[in-house]
């Protein structure tokens, strides 16, 4: 078979040959990605702790730069914000149960009056529901929670509730190490790369980690205007625990879909057992209209502004993650998102205008850090 100049079969060397060529290096490149995604969904517990770790480190780093800029040796600096930002959530749940045990008599009363009422409703409502009806929906959820299958949920939840606490020390420990020694993980990891890729290599991470503490602030900004909307209309209507609701409206708008739907629901459940079905029925169009305004303006509008990417990208982003990871994927895909922009962009330019950032001794890369 006569061969071209360039050492390859002439089969291979006109347009359809070219293009197979390039073929076959796009299936090995998606086969190689898929093994490595398959590796990592293999230990979730380790992934999505580290994950959660290096965005939080983003968002956090400012503080610790400031304080090491104050003066405060780096370890100290790490310490300072640690026990700063565990004092802030400390006071954030001290002040809700504080508020629970304060208004839990008034809600206790209005619970005894709000079931009566409900019973009313559904006996004399637009769609009736008999006693006997209500009767049957009680003995089977008795038979359910008396039967083995709820018990073996119930060790389920327990197995998944301890590899939550696991997870959250992990994450903790992480955290801790990458504002201490991010520095030096970096630069112990791109060691491995050549010389001439180590600039932009740092400057990649530089703006990936202005990237992710965006990402966190802006949803920070999200969370709380959906927090204080739905907070807001509970005391309005005089709701018992409208301000702590309005807290877990706040906390469940970092963990999306799942999270505001699990916050918004218990607000609907407070108000229906304290003040009636119709008020219920008000939290719940307000709970929806604020998780509808977060996902198709807040969410791509804001977000996209903080990370530089089209409100499309968001929404197809979370649509994507959501379907092949469930809650996990949806809570990682915006920033996971949004870095793998910030790469390509910064790899797409014609060369890098930072150099390595001066950073302290730090060990060879054939030993471990």
């Amino acid at each position: 078979m006569s061969e071209t100049r360039t050492g390859l079969p002439a089969i291979w060397s006109d347009g359809l040959g070219r293009a197979g060529v390039r073929s076959a290096q796009t299936l090995l490149v998606i086969a190689l990605s898929w093994v490595v995604l398959w590796s990592i969904t293999r230990v979730p517990l380790v992934v999505i702790p580290t994950t959660i770790a290096l965005i939080l480190a983003a968002a956090i780093s400012p503080l610790v730069a400031w304080l090491v800029k104050s003066g405060l040796p780096r370890a100290v600096a790490t310490v300072v914000s640690f026990v700063g930002i565990l004092a802030v959530f400390s006071g954030i749940v001290t002040g809700i149960v504080a508020l629970i045990r304060h208004q839990w008599n008034e809600l206790a009363a209005r619970v005894l009056a709000g079931v009566d009422q409900l019973h009313h409703f559904l006996n004399s409502g637009p769609f009736p529901v008999s006693d006997q009806q209500l009767n049957g929906i009680r003995e089977s959820l008795q038979k359910f929670f008396t039967s083995s299958d709820f018990g073996t949920q119930a060790l389920t939840g327990a197995r998944t509730v301890g590899e939550i606490l696991a997870g959250i020390v992990l994450m903790a420990v992480t955290l801790f190490f990458f504002l201490k020694d991010g520095e030096k993980i970096r630069t112990f990891l791109f060691g491995f790369l050549p010389d001439s890729h180590r600039p932009k290599a740092h400057l990649a991470a530089e703006r990936s980690t202005a990237v992710l503490g965006g990402y966190v602030r802006g949803t920070a900004i999200v969370a709380a205007i959906d927090g204080l909307v739905v907070g807001i209309v509970l005391a309005i209507m005089g709701v018992p625990l409208a301000l702590p609701l309005g807290v877990f409206i706040f906390i469940g708008g970092f963990i999306p879909i799942i999270g505001a739907t699990a916050a918004g629901t218990l607000a609907v459940g407070v108000a229906l057992i304290s003040n009636g079905p119709v008020p219920a029925l008000v939290v719940l169009a307000v709970v929806i209209a604020a998780n509808q305004l977060e996902h198709h303006f807040l969410q791509p509008v804001l977000m996209g502004r903080v990370l530089n990417i089209h409100g499309l990208a968001i929404l197809l982003a979370l649509a994507a993650g959501t379907f092949l990871a469930g809650v996990v994927g949806a809570l990682l895909a915006v920033p996971l998102t949004a870095v793998g922009w910030t790469i390509i962009k910064t790899l797409r330019e014609p060369g890098a205008t930072e150099a390595e950032p001066a950073t302290e001794p730090v060990a060879p890369v054939d030993e471990i850090p």
